[in-house]
C-alpha cells in the first residue's frame, strides 16, 4: 500500500459528503503521468455514476439495462443480508478534462462515465444484548427508532435483527421510508406518519433533527443516540441527548446530556431503568412528606384553635422535620431499581408529579393519623389515665412512630407487599433502626430539652400498637382502584366555567 501511495500524486480530495453518499480523490500516476479519478461510498449511489463495468475477466463492458439491473439486485440481495455495500468506481481523463470552459484548472472531480470496479458488503453485526435491550424499551413502552443513512434494504435487515421490526410480521410501507421521502412531506402528513414510522434510511442530519422536532411536537419525550458532528443538532433539540464515549467525536459529547462510555444501546436500557428509579423514588418521598405535614399541620391547628394549645412543641416539630427531610428522604431515596418498574407506561411531559395512587395513599394515612391523635389529644387523658404532659408525650411519641412504620409502605405505591427486597437494602434497615434508638433517647432522657415525660413499658407498647395500624390501613387502601385523570384536573373545568360567566357578565354590563 506504502508503494502504491509513493507512485502517485494525489491532486485533489473530495471528502464523505452525508448528502451525497460518497468521497472521492484525483491521482497522477508518475509512472506514465496520467490522471485518475476515484469515487468510493454507498453503492447504488456509484451505481448510478457508471456507464461501464470491469467483468470478471477484467474487460471493460459497456453497462446497459439489463447489466445495471442485475448489479442492483445483487446489491440489494446484499443489503438484505444486512450488509453495508459499498461500491468502487474510476475514470481516466485527460489534462482538457481536469480544466473548464475557460481552460483554467478546476478542483472538482468528474463525476459521470465512471467504470464500475466492484461492490464490497460490510457486516456490522449486533452487539450482544442489543435485541434484548431494544425488547426491555419496548416493553417499558418506549418506542424505538432507528435513522440511518445506510441503504433501505440494510437497514431494514438490521432493524429485523435488533429487534426494531418483527421478523414474521409484514412491514409496513409507512414502517420503514427514506430520508427523502419524509423530507418532502408537507407539515400535516409529517405530523401523521412520524408515529409511525419505524425506521428511516438513507437519511441526512437534517432528517434527524426533523423527526426530533415533530415528535417533540406531538408531546412525546424524546430521546436521541449520536456520535458524529452532525448529530449535535438533534442531540441538542431533543429532550435527552446520550453521545457515544468512544467513537462519539467532541462536539456530539458537549451537545449530549448523558455520555456512554460503552457505546452500547444495552447502555440505553440502563439509563432508563435508573431515571425511573429516581423518578419513582422522588415521589415516594413527596407522599411520605406530605402524609407527615398534613397530619401535623391539621393537628396542631385544630388544637389550637378548639383547646388554645397544641400538643407537638417547635422542638418536637423540628425533630419530626428532621427524621422526614433528612433520614427519611435518604431512605427512600436509596431504593434501588427494579423489574417492575420497567413494566410500567411511561410518564408523560405534562403528567403530574403527585398522582391520584399518591393522593389515596397519603390522604388515607393522614386521616388515620389526624384521627388516633386528635383522639388523644381531647380524650387521651381520661382513656389512659394519666397527666396532661404523659399524654402529650404519648402524642408525640405515637405520631413519629406512625411516620416509622408509614416509611414501610411508602417503599411501593401500588403493591401491598412493601417488604419485598427490603433485606437487600441494608440502608433503609439501618436508617429505621436510627430513628427508633433517636426516638427512645428523645422521650426517655431529653426531657427538659424535648419537652417530654418517660413512659413505661405498656404505654410504648400501646403507641406502637397504634402506629403499627398504618401497615393494615396502607394493605386496604391499595385495593381502591383510583381515575387514571389527575385528581387536580376535576377543578380547571368548574375554574373555567366560572371565567367564562364572569366574562359575560362583564361584557353584558360594559354594553
Amino acid at each position: 500500500m506504502e508503494k502504491l501511495k509513493e507512485s502517485c500524486t494525489i491532486l485533489h480530495v473530495e471528502t464523505f459528503n452525508s448528502e451525497k453518499k460518497r468521497s472521492g480523490v484525483s491521482i497522477r500516476k508518475k509512472a506514465d503521468n496520467t490522471v485518475h479519478v476515484h469515487w468510493k461510498g454507498a453503492a447504488e449511489m456509484i451505481l448510478a455514476l457508471c456507464s461501464s463495468y470491469y467483468d470478471s475477466r477484467g474487460s471493460i463492458k459497456s453497462m446497459d439495462e439489463d447489466e445495471r439491473s442485475k448489479i442492483e439486485k445483487i446489491i440489494q440481495g446484499m443489503a438484505a443480508s444486512s450488509l453495508r455495500c459499498i461500491a468502487f468506481a474510476h475514470k481516466r481523463i485527460t489534462e482538457e478534462g481536469m480544466k473548464d470552459n475557460d481552460g483554467e484548472p478546476h478542483q472538482r472531480l468528474q463525476e459521470d462515465g465512471l467504470t464500475l470496479l466492484g461492490i464490497v458488503g460490510l457486516k456490522d453485526p449486533c452487539r450482544i444484548g442489543a435485541k434484548k435491550a431494544v425488547e426491555i424499551c419496548k416493553a417499558a413502552g418506549v418506542s424505538v427508532k432507528m435513522i440511518t443513512g445506510d441503504n433501505i434494504f440494510t437497514a431494514k435487515a438490521i432493524a429485523t435483527e435488533c429487534g426494531i421490526l418483527e421478523l414474521k410480521s409484514q412491514v409496513d410501507s409507512e414502517e420503514v421510508v427514506e430520508g427523502v421521502v419524509f423530507r418532502n412531506y408537507t407539515d400535516e402528513q409529517r405530523m401523521e406518519k412520524v408515529d409511525k414510522i419505524r425506521v428511516m434510511a438513507r437519511s441526512s442530519p437534517f432528517d434527524k433533527l426533523l423527526m426530533v422536532q415533530c415528535l417533540r411536537q406531538k408531546g412525546h419525550v424524546v430521546a436521541v443516540t449520536g456520535d458524529g458532528t452532525n448529530d449535535a443538532p438533534a442531540l441538542k433539540e431533543a429532550d435527552i441527548g446520550l453521545s457515544m464515549g468512544i467513537q462519539g467525536t467532541e462536539v456530539a459529547k458537549e451537545s449530549s446530556d448523558i455520555v456512554i462510555l460503552d457505546d452500547n444501546f444495552t447502555s440505553v436500557a440502563t439509563v432508563l431503568r435508573w431515571g425511573r428509579c429516581v423518578y419513582n423514588n422522588i415521589q415516594k418521598f413527596i407522599q411520605f412528606q406530605l402524609t407527615v405535614n398534613v397530619a401535623a399541620l391539621v393537628i396542631n391547628f385544630i388544637a389550637a384553635v378548639s383547646a388554645g394549645e397544641v400538643p407537638l412543641t417547635a422542638v418536637q416539630l423540628l425533630w419530626v422535620n428532621l427524621i422526614m427531610d433528612t433520614l427519611g428522604a435518604l431512605a427512600l431515596a436509596t431504593e434501588r431499581p427494579t423489574d417492575e418498574l420497567m413494566e410500567m407506561s411511561p410518564v408523560g411531559r405534562t403528567a403530574p408529579l403527585i398522582t391520584n395512587i399518591m393522593w389515596r395513599n397519603l390522604l388515607a394515612q393522614a386521616f388515620y393519623q389526624i384521627t388516633i391523635l386528635l383522639t388523644l389529644q381531647f380524650a387521651g387523658e381520661s382513656i389512659f389515665n394519666v397527666s396532661a404532659e404523659v399524654n402529650d408525650t404519648l402524642i408525640f411519641n405515637t405520631f413519629v412512630l406512625c411516620q416509622v412504620f408509614n416509611e414501610f409502605n411508602a417503599r411501593n405505591m401500588e403493591k401491598q407487599n412493601v417488604f419485598k427486597g427490603i433485606h437487600r437494602n441494608h440502608l433503609f434497615l439501618g436508617i429505621i433502626a436510627t430513628t427508633i434508638v433517636l426516638q427512645v433517647v428523645m422521650v426517655e432522657f431529653l426531657k427538659k430539652f424535648a419537652s417530654t415525660e418517660r413512659l413505661n413499658w405498656w404505654q410504648w407498647v400501646t403507641c406502637i400498637a397504634f402506629a403499627a395500624v398504618s401497615w393494615p390501613i396502607g394493605w386496604f387502601v391499595k385495593l381502591i382502584p383510583v381515575s387514571g385523570k389527575p385528581f387536580l384536573s376535576h377543578l380547571k373545568r368548574p375554574v373555567a366555567t366560572y371565567k367564562r360567566v364572569m366574562h359575560s357578565i362583564y361584557f353584558r354590563g360594559t354594553s
